[in-house]
């Protein structure tokens, strides 16, 4: 064999690779980087080729990007256009190295396989990416699909161009129509996240119309945020901060107990946790919702997540003040968890609100300028494929 035969003998597959390639077995691959996957698909396509009854126009390799697709397609043609003129030997070594049947009628096929491709009905091999493929198809049938005859796919700049000004459009609107709420939420989503992040939010919003059209309008987003964020009670946080921290739900005695244990310990230590317990008792109903993760800190270990224990230093050394600690811990642990996700209910209710104008805004831009982004794409291919009249097209 000379040295340029062993460089083009194909790579003989490892048994799990065979395993991949069986053409009658529905296979999902999953490899790390440079570990063979496209040598594995090339052989699987090969060995339908090979298989008779399949015709190549019946195949379509689909990938994530461009230099994939050009990568699949040239292993292939190199492969099949290698084969026509092939010796008999190298032609059976590497049908053995794909697993295929070698015999005498196989290596004749294969030797023909070339020529096949070539002639096939739409030229050769469909080997494109996922993107090219919808576009494809929707462009076939564009009013099925529900799309402007003619349409343009976007990406990239113009892409952000249009979103930016779908969001100044809805911003514009917002004002006209006195619509302070939207444009508080807009704020509070940009102060909370950063601009950019809060622009990024509002791209996946709207990439995902048919999520965004199952969010209740009004007042009903507020309680379907909260059963997503599991929050137990229905009414507003400050209807439950008057049942929960009135004085007669709270353990008083237990509170000023565990206070004057602080300042008969005599450290620093002590003597601010018992003025945090005090001021705490003093306040109003809304100022003890803002304190109580402060006072949940006088007997909670936010380093080590645990309730504060009798170490010396760190506590007062009486009996009782362990079990007191522990109880208040057992108090205000859920209570600030919950109020947690209330709070954060509350504010995902608002910004999915602002999130699923943006998608109707941006989808009338789209509309109105005859383009559809790569995200239309794949969700209306996959809702044309899934119409049942069109399975006979």
């Amino acid at each position: 064999m000379s040295g340029d035969e062993t460089q083009r003998a194909l790579k003989r597959l490892i048994p799990a690779q065979h395993h991949a390639v069986q053409p009658a077995d529905n296979i999902w691959l999953s490899a790390s980087a440079g570990t063979g996957k496209t040598q594995v698909l090339t052989a699987r396509v090969i060995r339908l080729l090979l298989e008779e009854g399949v015709e190549p126009e019946n195949l379509l390799c689909i990938t994530f990007t461009k230099a994939g697709a050009a990568e699949m397609a040239e292993r292939i043609n190199q492969l099949l256009a290698s084969w026509v003129q092939l010796d008999d030997h190298s032609l059976f070594r590497d049908l053995e190295a794909i697993g295929a049947v070698s015999g005498p009628m196989a290596r004749q096929r294969a030797s023909e396989l070339f020529a096949k491709v070539l002639d096939a009905p739409g030229g050769g091999l469909q080997i494109m990416t996922i993107h090219s493929f919808c576009q494809s198809l929707l462009g076939s049938f564009p009013e099925e699909a529900g799309l402007v005859p003619g349409f343009k796919p976007i990406e990239g700049p113009e892409q952000r161009e249009l979103q930016r000004q779908a969001l100044a459009s809805m911003v514009i609107a917002a004002e006209e129509r006195g619509d302070g709420e939207t444009i508080r939420s807009l704020q509070v989503l940009s102060l909370a996240m950063g601009e950019e992040a809060a622009l990024k939010f509002l791209y996946k919003c709207a990439a995902a119309p048919d999520a965004m059209d199952e969010i209740p309008e009004g007042q009903g987003v507020s309680a379907w945020a909260r059963r997503l964020a599991e929050v137990s009670f229905d009414r507003p946080v400050e209807a439950m901060l008057e049942t929960t921290l009135c004085d007669s739900a709270i353990e008083r005695a237990s509170l000023q107990s565990v206070a004057e244990m602080n300042i008969e310990w005599g450290t620093a230590t002590g003597q601010k946790r018992a003025a945090t317990i005090f001021e705490w008792l003093s306040a109003d109903i809304p100022q003890r919702g803002e304190m109580l993760e402060k006072l949940h800190h006088c007997w909670w270990n936010k380093s080590k997540n645990e309730p504060q224990t009798q170490t010396r230093g760190q506590v007062p050394q009486v009996d009782a003040y362990k079990h007191l600690a522990f109880q208040l811990a057992s108090w205000t642990k859920p209570l600030l968890e919950e109020l947690r996700r209330a709070e954060y209910a509350e504010r995902l209710a608002k910004a999915l609100l602002v999130g699923k104008q943006f998608a109707q805004f941006y989808a009338q831009a789209k509309h109105e300028r005859g383009v559809i982004d790569f995200d239309d794409m794949i969700r209306r291919t996959a809702a044309l494929l899934g119409t049942s009249h069109m399975a006979d097209w």
